[in-house]
């Protein structure tokens, strides 16, 4: 089936992005992670992909890295945890805050998620833990996207990081950046997320 999507991104929001592929247009689910990863309007890029198939609909989610496509299959193994539930875990935490999650037996920060209970948590941890420990998960897989943007964003991060801000402040604040500002210089970039941590 599908296993990814290159081409130029036309349309994109926290939950979608429109790739045009030599002239057809594919509507894919996303995540907020995905989503802050995006690059410019216009610019090529690679997504990889997932085709949900029910009776009455076919679902194309995308994903900026096989690690988080990975996590998703497996969430949707998981009973009560259907496509949107899984990208709406994956909107409420990235790839490898899911992974150590799941590894540290952290129901809170399951439960903190919305439409997630503790017996759907306790399900996902129990069901996943061994799983996820045997997969050999990627994670350097990422977004093609322009070199400059990325380190940009990079450094961006960096910043934050020496700042003395914990690592969930710090990529909470830059997804929070990015999606105010997707083609900020690192400088802007910080500016703007220090105004989210301060909040």
């Amino acid at each position: 089936m599908l296993a990814y999507l290159f081409g130029k991104l036309v349309e994109k929001s926290p939950t979608e992005a429109v790739v045009d592929v030599g002239g057809v247009a594919f509507s894919v689910n996303i995540s907020a992670a995905t989503f802050a990863d995006l690059p410019a309007l216009d610019a090529e890029f690679k997504l990889f992909t997932y085709l949900h198939v029910r009776e009455d609909a076919l679902l194309l989610f995308g994903f900026g890295t096989t690690e988080e496509r990975a996590l998703f299959k497996l969430l949707l193994g998981v009973s009560g945890v259907g496509p949107k539930l899984a990208q709406t875990i994956l909107s409420g935490m990235n790839a490898g805050e899911l992974r150590q999650t799941i590894l540290s037996n952290n129901l809170n920060a399951l439960t903190s998620i919305s439409g997630i209970g503790k017996k759907t948590a306790e399900r996902i941890i129990l069901e996943l833990r061994d799983k996820i420990t045997k997969l050999d998960l990627k994670p350097i897989d990422k977004l093609d996207v322009q070199s400059d943007l990325q380190q940009a964003r990079n450094d961006a991060y960096s910043a934050l990081m020496s700042l003395g801000f914990t690592k969930a402040a710090a990529e909470k604040a830059m997804r929070a950046a990015i999606t105010d500002a997707p083609a900020a210089k690192a400088d802007e970039l910080i500016r703007i997320a220090l105004k989210h941590i301060q909040k």
